[in-house]
């Protein structure tokens, strides 16, 4: 008997990964921007530290609020896809009976294969193959609106830590130099990491890390800029 051959693809990942990535990359962004938008109006460390925590804990709500409503939005939308498909399979099952048959046609398969396909797949899960394959929902893509709330709020605050860490430590007259360039390393390696996570490589995991690194530097530079110059004018 032969072994039963299994895989696990990267797609699997794809509900938490995407909500992982985005709450680490903003907590990180975000706050170290405030830090050096902060610090280059001349303020104090402690103000600094308030600042970044403020930072952190509303950011950190902001992003499970945004993310748990935004799925909810898209879980509700495929729940309203599904009652419409029940409804259509009760009303004229062998209207989506030929619907589903002309979807594998139109995919490549012979007419009558296609139309032996639809029968069996309905006979089994008339709801599951039509929101599979008319709808494209699946396991993998499902709304999950808690885990993607719970993960982004968990990731910015790991993201946000860290330049805050590191303005709590540093000299007042070397933060914005030290939360910069620590800042400019972590997201590297969150850009690297994610890319890895995501099944990339060589010149794609390299693109990642310079497209996030870049947009940091850009978001620290634009802060600390304003930050500036509202210093001198207060």
């Amino acid at each position: 008997m032969r072994p039963v051959h299994s895989e696990r693809h990267l797609i699997n990942r794809i509900g938490w990964l995407r909500a992982a990535v985005l709450g680490a990359n903003d907590g990180l962004v975000s706050t170290a921007s405030l830090i050096v938008g902060v610090a280059a109006s001349a303020a104090g460390t402690s103000e600094i530290v308030v600042a970044g925590s403020a930072g952190l804990v509303a950011g950190a709500m902001s992003m499970a609020a945004g993310e748990y409503v935004s799925v909810s939005s898209q879980s509700d939308t495929e729940r309203a896809d599904l009652a419409k498909e029940r409804c259509e399979l009760t009303e004229d099952p062998d209207a989506e009976r030929e619907e589903l048959a002309r979807i594998y046609v139109d995919r490549g398969l012979d007419a009558s294969l296609a139309r032996q396909v639809a029968e069996e797949l309905m006979a089994k899960d008339a709801l599951g193959a039509h929101a599979r394959d008319e709808l494209g929902m699946s396991d993998v893509t499902t709304a999950r609106p808690v885990q993607a709330a719970l993960t982004s709020a968990a990731t910015f605050s790991a993201g946000a830590a860290l330049p805050l860490a590191v303005a709590a430590l540093s000299p007042m007259r070397l933060t914005n130099y030290t939360v910069a360039t620590a800042s400019l390393i972590f997201l590297a390696a969150l850009g690297a990491l994610g890319a890895r996570a995501g099944g990339a490589s060589g010149v794609d995991c390299r693109r990642a890390t310079m497209r996030v690194t870049f947009w940091g530097t850009f978001a620290m530079a634009v802060t600390a800029l304003i930050g500036s110059l509202i210093g001198k004018v207060v």
